[in-house]
Order: C-alpha cells, then sequence, then structure tokens
C-alpha cells in the first residue's frame, strides 16, 4: 500500500548568494591578474591555485546551485560556469601544465578563448541586471580577449597588460559584492549598482 500526500511544499527562498560568489570570483581573479601583471615577483605566483580549487570554484558553484534555488538563471548559469572554470583551471595547473612545455601558454589560450565565446552572451544578457553587474562582464569580457590573444603570441607584455585587466575586473566584482552584502544587510541601498540598460519584460 502506498500513501501520496499531495500538499504542497512550502520553502522559504535562500539568501541572496550572489556577494559570495561575486567574492569568490574576485579574490581569485585578483591574485591570477596579480601573477600575470608581474606584481608577485617575491612570492611563487601559484597563490591563486589553492583558491580556484576552494573559493573561486567551490565558492561560485555552490553560489550557482543557490541561485537555481532561487530561480536565477544567469545568476546560476553564471556562477556555476565561472566555479567550474576555476576548478578546471586548477586541475589544468596541476595536471597538465607540468609536463605541457611551450604548449602551456596555447592551451591557456584555447581555454580563455572558450570561456570568452561564453562570456559575449553573458555580457548581452547583463544588461538586463544591472551597470554593476555589467561592468563586471565587460571587464571581464576584455581580460579574456586579452589573455588569449597574449598566450597565443606567446607576447608577455600583452598578457601583462591582461593582468591588469584583469585586476579592475576584480575590483568591480568585489564592489558588485560588498554592495550586495551591505545594501542587504542595511535593507536600503548603500552602494548604488545602478539600473539595468534593457528592461526586463514584465
Amino acid at each position: 500500500m502506498t500513501v501520496n500526500d499531495d500538499r504542497p511544499i512550502v520553502t522559504a527562498p535562500a539568501a541572496d548568494p550572489a556577494p559570495l560568489g561575486l567574492a569568490a570570483f574576485a579574490l581569485t581573479t585578483f591574485l591570477l591578474s596579480a601573477a600575470n601583471a608581474g606584481w608577485m615577483g617575491s612570492a611563487s605566483g601559484d597563490a591563486w591555485l589553492g583558491y580556484a580549487f576552494a573559493y573561486g570554484g567551490l565558492g561560485q558553484l555552490l553560489a550557482g546551485m543557490w541561485e537555481f534555488r532561487n530561480r536565477n538563471v544567469f545568476g546560476a548559469t553564471a556562477f556555476s560556469t565561472y566555479g567550474g572554470f576555476w576548478i578546471g583551471l586548477g586541475l589544468w595547473a596541476l595536471l597538465v601544465a607540468p609536463t605541457a612545455g611551450a604548449k602551456a601558454g596555447k592551451d591557456v589560450a584555447w581555454i580563455l578563448l572558450a570561456f570568452a565565446i561564453f562570456n559575449t552572451y553573458m555580457l548581452f544578457w547583463s544588461t538586463m541586471v544591472n551597470a554593476a553587474v555589467f561592468a563586471v562582464f565587460l571587464t571581464l569580457e576584455a581580460t579574456e580577449v586579452i589573455l588569449f590573444i597574449g598566450n597565443f603570441a606567446a607576447n608577455t607584455s600583452i598578457v601583462k597588460f591582461g593582468g591588469y585587466v584583469g585586476i579592475v575586473t576584480a575590483l568591480c566584482a568585489w564592489y558588485t559584492s560588498a554592495a550586495g552584502v551591505g545594501n542587504g544587510v542595511a535593507g536600503r541601498v548603500i552602494l548604488p549598482v545602478g539600473q539595468p540598460f534593457v528592461k526586463q519584460a514584465s
């Protein structure tokens, strides 16, 4: 005998996971971009690697899953994809790069080209979110394009410039994260994020 309970299940919405995802993205991007920009001359330059798994990867992946829970298809797709990006890049750095030799730069270029394609359509859809999120995707687009060009050309000057643009990307993401936390805690706008450029259909 089976018993079917058809009563509706009411669940409370999850807290906004976007500030977590943005912070995780910002920190890991900052560490890798600082290395690309040549700021880590007195360090190993691999400080980003552990955080690619534990924060940029896992943190964003979790944020993406919670965005699915909140029925936010944009946030779910963006955070889950870039969480996977960081985990995948970390695995590549550990498993492939040590034996790739001179071809490692070309590997990175192909990876960044593929993610630039993804980021291009996400950049378009970010116009329907807010100005701060659009700034994150716009600067990220520039970072990925500059870096894949630099890596394809094996040009360290272009890669270094891409590192500087990546630092700007991280700052945009940190600001957007801080706005999400501050505005959410205060219940009012402390840090403005701007209006969307394109209005969603009502």
